[in-house]
């Protein structure tokens, strides 16, 4: 199915979704272990009959889901009907959203030629080389993504830098928000002592410093 674009993705998705780092995601509150379970099962239910499933993070107080096409490589038609499938079933249950919630860290690696550093990390954190988003030529001219298989880690991206020496800091947290979130976490971190360093290419990414100079970059999709 055809890869839809950030704009047409905010405008057909549920009020409860947001997108983040090339994927649909949502936070539902279910407020006690045997509501998440129920709300869990239906979701399931649904996904078995559309052939389309997303990934379920089950808690004792909420249950968080994603939703993308890997086959595609992107958020397709098939993920909003399917969000828009979740968003029913916990209006059903009387099951609330927090979107406001979302948060996905992103380790980030500066490099100069991501291509040759991949299969080793790949390897490390026995993974694939660019699941989601990711070429040869794609490594060549933006850097890619490492996605290991079980979940449990978060994704390597590759950052493409100049050429330089080092000692100088090379790995930073990417951290993905919803889009209308994002300046609440910059200020947030501002007043707890940081610094904005760049906002050349917000809304995709500020760049923020701590009090020793060490950085993290508050992401959204808001350009994508």
């Amino acid at each position: 199915m055809k890869i839809l674009t950030g704009d047409v993705i905010r405008a057909n998705l549920p009020a409860q979704w947001r997108l983040m780092n090339r994927i649909v995601r949502a936070r539902f509150l279910t407020g006690d272990f045997a509501t998440g379970i129920r709300f869990v099962d239906a979701v399931a239910e649904a996904a078995e009959t559309a052939d389309h499933h997303p990934d379920i993070d089950l808690r004792y107080l909420h249950v968080d889901l994603a939703l993308v096409s890997h086959s595609a490589g992107g958020v397709t038609q098939r993920d909003l009907d399917m969000a828009e499938t979740i968003s029913g079933i916990a209006a059903r249950l009387g099951v609330s959203a927090a979107p406001e919630r979302l948060t996905e860290i992103e380790i980030a690696l500066d490099s100069v030629r991501a291509e040759s550093i991949a299969p080793f990390w790949a390897a490390v954190l026995d993974g694939d080389i660019g699941r989601v988003q990711g070429s040869a030529e794609f490594f060549s001219s933006y850097g890619g993504t490492v996605t290991e298989n079980t979940g449990q880690v978060p994704p390597l991206w590759f950052q493409l830098t100049e050429q330089h020496e080092t000692p100088r800091q090379r790995f930073h947290l990417d951290v993905w928000v919803p889009d209308d979130q994002a300046q609440a976490r910059v200020e947030r971190a501002v007043k707890a002592g940081g610094t904005v360093v760049d906002t050349s290419h917000a809304p995709s990414f500020t760049v923020l410093e701590d009090k020793q100079g060490n950085r993290a970059c508050i992401c959204t999709s808001g350009d994508s």
